[in-house]
This record gives C-alpha cells, sequence and structure tokens, in this order.
C-alpha cells in the first residue's frame, strides 16, 4: 500500500468562497483539528497579504500540531527583485514554519500577460526563490499554477518551470489545474508524461469548475502524484478546490493508498461537520461519505434488501468513515423501513405492527404531512409503540387570540389546557406572535414538573404552503427544530390551520425532549 500526503488548505484557499471568513481563533482551532486528524501538511494562510495571517503564523507557533507540518504561502520574487528585497519573502520566513509553498506561473500566456515579464525571468524567479527558501532550512513546496493549461499550450516551457524549481532544491512539485477545466483523462495522461521525466515527488492542486475536482485529483494520483491537496468539504474560491472528504476515503478505500491510519478515517465526519460548524456554514447532507444521508435509505425495496444484508445497496460500511446507516421514513416506504428505525431504538414490530405504522405514515403524509425532515415525529410514533410508554403530558385543549391594541400594538396570548399526571394545568401566557404565545404556555405549564425542558430552545420554524391555489385556506405544513442537550431534532404538523399545524408540531418536539433527554418515559405519580 503505497503513501499518499495530504495537503490541507482549507485555511487559505478555502477562505477564498465568497461566504467565508475565519477570525484568527476560529484558523487555529481548525488546524489543530486538521493535525489531529492525521493531515500532512496545513497550509495557514499567506502572511504576506494581510496581518491576520501573519498573527495565526505568530500564534500557531505555540500549538502543538504533532507531526503535521505547518506550511505558510506565498509567490515566487517580484520580477527583477533579489530575495532579500522581497517583501513577500521576508514575510514567509518571519512565519517560521517548516515549510513553505510557493506559487510561480508555468503558462507562458500568463508569464506575458499578467506577469508582464521574459520568460527566463519568470524561470529566473521560480529557481532565485526555491533555492533562498532552501538556503534558509525550509521545505519548498512548489505550485506551478496553471500548469495544464500551460502543458498545452506550450509543453517544453511548463516543464522547464518544473525543471526551475527541482534544480534549486525543490521537494515538491504540485501541478494546479487552477481554472478547473480539465478531465481526469488529461490530467492523468498529463501527469503520467511529466512522471516520466522529474524525479522531484509529484502533487496535484485541482479545482473544481468542470465538476471534476475530485476525479481530476484522483487522476493524478493514478498518474503519480503522491500529494494531494485540497479543502475540507470543497470550500474554495469560485465553487471550490477539490474535496478532500471525497478524496481520502476514495485513495483509502477504493485505491489501497495509504493516507491516515483507519482510526483517523473514523473521524472524517465529525471533522466535515465540525469545519462546517465553524465557518458556520450548514453542512451539506448529500455529500458522499461524510452527508448526513450519505447511507440513507428510502425505497421500500432497498430498505427490505439490507436489513438482510447491509453491503446490497451500500459500497461501503459507513462507520469506516465515521457515519451511520439510515432508513428514511416515507410515503416510498415499505415495512422494512419502518422495521429498521424501530430496531434502532430496541423496539422489535412484527408485520403486522409495523404495517400498521407504515400505514399511518402514509395517510398522514397524503394529507399533508412530511417525515424525512421530520425523524424525530417518527421515532415518537414508535417510541409511543412500547408496552409501557405513557405520554408525559396529556394535551385536552388551547386558545389563542391575536389583536391589535392602540396602547400596547400587536398582541399575541394563548391559554393552555395540559393534563400531567392526575394534575390538570391551566395556563396564559402571551407572545410576540400567536405561535410563540403556545409555546410559552406549554412550557410554563409543563417546566415545574420537567425542568430539563429549560434547557431545550427553539431554533428553527418553517411554514409551507402546499396548495396555494386555495390561497388563504390552502393546506399548511410546520417543520419545528428544538436543539437541547447536545441533540437536534425536527418535528412536523400539518393542517389547513397554521395555528394547528405549528401546536401539533410544537407538542411532539417538547414530548420528545423529554423522551430523548432522559427526563421520564413514565406519568409522574
Amino acid at each position: 500500500m503505497s503513501q499518499v500526503f495530504l495537503y490541507d488548505t482549507t485555511l487559505r484557499d478555502g477562505t477564498q468562497r465568497e461566504d467565508i471568513s475565519l477570525s484568527v481563533d476560529d484558523k487555529l482551532v481548525i488546524a489543530k483539528r486538521l493535525a489531529d486528524f492525521g493531515f500532512h501538511y496545513i497550509e495557514g494562510g499567506w502572511p504576506g497579504s494581510n496581518p491576520k495571517d501573519a498573527d495565526f503564523f505568530a500564534r500557531a507557533s505555540k500549538l502543538d500540531l504533532g507531526s503535521a507540518k505547518l506550511a505558510a504561502f506565498g509567490r515566487t520574487r517580484q520580477k527583477n527583485l533579489q530575495c532579500e528585497q522581497d517583501s513577500n519573502l521576508q514575510a514567509l520566513l518571519d512565519a517560521a514554519t517548516p515549510a513553505v509553498t510557493m506559487v510561480g506561473k508555468s503558462w507562458d500566456y500568463h508569464v506575458k500577460l499578467v506577469l508582464s515579464t521574459t520568460l527566463e525571468e519568470n524561470l529566473a524567479m521560480i529557481r532565485d526563490s526555491v533555492a533562498y527558501m532552501k538556503a534558509k532550512g525550509r521545505e519548498v513546496v512548489f505550485d506551478a499554477e496553471h500548469f495544464f493549461d500551460g502543458f498545452l499550450a506550450d509543453r517544453d516551457y511548463a516543464m522547464a518551470t518544473l525543471r526551475a524549481a527541482a534544480d534549486a532544491g525543490a521537494d515538491w512539485l504540485v501541478l494546479c489545474e487552477t481554472n478547473g477545466g480539465k478531465l481526469p483523462w488529461e490530467v492523468e495522461e498529463i501527469v503520467r508524461e511529466v512522471s516520466k521525466h522529474i524525479r522531484t515527488p509529484l502533487g496535484a492542486h485541482c479545482h473544481n469548475d468542470s465538476g471534476c475536482g475530485v476525479a481530476n485529483t484522483l487522476a493524478a494520483v493514478r498518474g503519480g502524484c503522491t500529494q494531494v491537496q485540497g479543502t475540507i468539504n470543497g470550500y474554495g474560491e469560485r465553487v471550490g478546490n477539490a474535496n478532500l472528504t471525497t478524496i481520502i476515503p476514495n485513495l483509502q478505500l477504493k485505491m489501497n493508498k495509504s493516507a491516515v491510519s483507519p482510526e483517523q478515517l473514523r473521524n472524517l465526519t465529525t471533522l466535515a461537520h465540525f469545519v462546517a460548524e465553524v465557518v458556520n456554514l450548514k453542512h451539506y447532507n448529500h455529500a458522499p461519505y461524510i452527508g448526513h444521508s450519505a447511507f440513507a435509505h428510502k425505497g421500500g425495496i432497498h430498505v427490505a434488501a439490507i436489513l438482510k444484508a447491509n453491503d446490497t445497496y451500500q459500497h461501503i460500511d459507513p462507520a469506516l468513515v465515521g457515519n451511520e446507516m439510515r432508513s428514511v421514513v416515507s410515503e416510498l416506504s415499505g415495512r422494512g423501513n419502518i422495521q429498521f428505525s424501530a430496531q434502532a431504538l430496541g423496539i422489535d414490530l412484527n408485520n403486522e405492527e409495523a404495517q400498521h405504522v407504515l400505514n399511518h405514515i402514509k395517510k398522514l403524509e397524503h394529507d399533508g404531512f412530511t417525515f424525512e425532515a421530520a425523524e424525530a415525529s417518527v421515532e415518537l410514533m414508535l417510541h409511543r409503540l412500547r408496552p409501557n410508554y405513557a405520554a408525559p403530558f396529556e394535551l385536552v385543549d388551547y386558545f389563542v387570540i391575536t389583536e391589535r391594541r392602540q396602547s400596547r400594538g400587536l398582541l399575541s396570548e394563548a391559554t393552555v389546557k395540559v393534563k400531567v399526571g392526575g394534575e390538570v394545568k391551566f395556563v396564559a401566557a402571551e407572545g410576540n406572535g400567536p405561535v410563540n404565545a403556545l409555546s410559552m404556555a406549554l412550557r410554563s405549564a409543563l417546566e415545574e414538573i420537567y425542568p430539563v425542558l429549560q434547557s431545550v430552545r427553539l431554533i428553527d420554524y418553517k411554514v409551507r404552503i402546499l396548495d396555494s391555489a386555495k390561497g388563504t385556506s390552502a393546506l399548511t405544513r410546520v417543520l419545528i427544530t428544538f436543539q437541547g442537550g447536545g441533540q437536534v431534532w425536527t418535528t412536523v404538523g400539518a393542517s389547513a390551520n397554521v395555528i394547528e399545524a405549528s401546536w401539533r408540531a410544537l407538542a411532539d418536539s417538547l414530548e420528545y425532549a423529554l423522551v430523548k433527554l432522559g427526563s421520564t418515559t413514565e406519568m409522574p405519580s
């Protein structure tokens, strides 16, 4: 099993995505997490471009990154300037990282148009910069920008840029597919040709503009690259960089390459979610390997098969990447979906019981409910099938008014009657809307007996009109998401009355909270 070295550039290239901006503290915690996962190189930023990245490197020197090497990124020296006089190269040295990565032009078109210099001077810029950094004791990664375009435009010159870096002592030559427009067979063919003439280890840095960032990286490895560069979750400029959360398991599980240990690979899903949380972006549920839906099964035929053998509809064991198999319940489900979900909760259902639940779900979905995004509602149905289950509370009735008063403006007030144990509680509360007033009243009635609900908070409320042709009398679906005890769950309600739909979802969410957070599953005496 041959070794492939992992080079992460989330903290530099990944932050060039439009909606990502990381603080120094953000970058430090991500760097530590990447090191713990097992990355060989972590590119921290461009110290010559902004004060924040310079501050990051100053503080990162105090981090324990284990065997991971921190790399500072910059460019080759400016034209007609000595390395000692180049502020960018001096900033790279000041970063005091064991590795430096320098980008240089390998496409003659860019040399003439962008750098506005001669082809000979560009080769000297590469040669001088690499030799200068090697003399300062740094490991040097040379990023040959636009290499594949340059190779196709002028093969001899593109190869000359690699030789200039290699002759000066570069440790790595990284072939950059910067515009993201090449296809896998082109990439593999070019890398294979380069590897015939260059002995310095090769790497690949691919962008995803044609949707081939991952495929091009894997093709580059087939061609001879032993370093892969990319970002967590594919973050990056334009449509993104090659996604390391897909590349790594493909290398390790499909291509017989060694990247990280099996134990580290099992942390891949949590790493992807952690980085998404820090950059404040919603994690993509349908991402390969690490998405919430990556091993989710909805079709009844599929679930019936995986109940017999997991590999019938799964290409790997999800545990290998720290993910898990799920069954999605919907109108397309069969009994197997219900039995699978019940088994996960430790509930055994016979075929008749499973069919009863399935029929009920299909009827509710016909009435406007949806359970794909509201797994807590399904789980609650299954909990209610337990022989010893007793609901922690029973809804009796509610009353809601909303009015506009000249003295106080818009006002919503709700009154709820709830049976808890042998006691009937009658509670009123005001809110900034009818649903909020209902929530306040219901929680007020329950929190004295179930104080765990004080730690539960609503984080999302979605309303969807299902048949807009009916106007204000249209059927409405409500999804309510709560968070508490380190968990997040969603319940659903549907009705032609938005208050009734909200009430059903709200009540289910609070009952689910009491079940999941360990308060009780029995009626209080």
